[in-house]
């Protein structure tokens, strides 16, 4: 580039994303080509604008249309948490890395979408849209889409980690054991014999309260999984009123 001089300086939740010179302390300098948008400039230094919070150029809060002029000192905030998605009701759509995340937040009754077959990036963003649904994604590129409704990058690879992650930033309404965690379709109270055919006889003879997916069929139970599974859900819960 041989352009305007701008300095740019970014929040410490965005350092990972761009180069050392750029998470130091203080503004750092960048030379742009005087026609690009400070959005595109953001995201050319690493930073997927699904990360952004506010933009403040001297002072000044402006959109991710402006287009920097020389001297102008900028300061790339991150998304303000919870972070507030409007438009749609909170769901999420996951990329085929994240399913045991997908199943933490439909156990916690969170209507996350997922397939462990990997439809591509194009289709995941032209879902995000159609089903105006929040791409969680560690996929940098992915997040960068312009045709995804909304988006957010996953910051650990740790189940544990991304649940709380998700949780704090987005603070979805929680409904422990309302979704099946296979398929994410609504659990309704089943009667024993209504299921029988689905159980082994060692589970119809040890149990007796059961529910059973409305879109798949899936039965569910309180099983040997059930205490783990209760811890996840109390823990999640008091998180959430901390």
């Amino acid at each position: 580039m041989n352009g305007p001089e701008i300095h740019v300086s970014f929040a410490p939740a965005l350092h990972l994303f761009v180069a050392s010179e750029y998470s130091a302390a203080g503004p750092a300098p960048v030379v742009t080509d005087g026609s690009s948008t400070l959005g595109h400039v953001v995201e050319s230094l690493g930073v997927p604008l699904t990360e952004v919070g506010r933009l403040v150029v001297d002072g000044t809060e402006v959109a991710v249309s402006h287009v920097p002029g020389a001297g102008e000192n900028i300061e790339v905030r991150a998304v303000e948490r919870p972070q507030q998605i409007p438009g749609a009701p909170l769901r999420f759509l996951l990329d085929v890395h994240l399913g045991t995340l997908a199943r933490r937040l439909r156990l916690l009754g969170v209507d996350a979408a997922y397939t462990n077959e990997d439809p591509g990036d194009a289709a995941l963003a032209a879902l995000s849209a159609k089903e105006q649904r929040v791409l969680l994604s560690r996929d940098r590129g992915l997040l960068r889409r312009r045709e995804i409704w909304a988006g957010a990058f996953v910051y650990s690879d740790r189940p544990d980690d991304q649940l709380r992650d998700v949780l704090g930033r987005f603070a979805p309404t929680l409904a422990p054991w309302t979704r099946c965690t296979a398929c994410n379709g609504r659990l309704a109270d089943a009667d024993k014999n209504s299921v029988r055919e689905h159980l082994e006889h060692g589970t119809q003879r040890t149990y007796d309260v059961f529910a059973q997916c409305t879109a798949c069929g899936r039965v569910y139970w309180r099983g040997a999984h059930h205490a783990r599974l209760e811890a996840i859900v109390e823990k999640a819960l008091r998180d959430s009123t901390a």
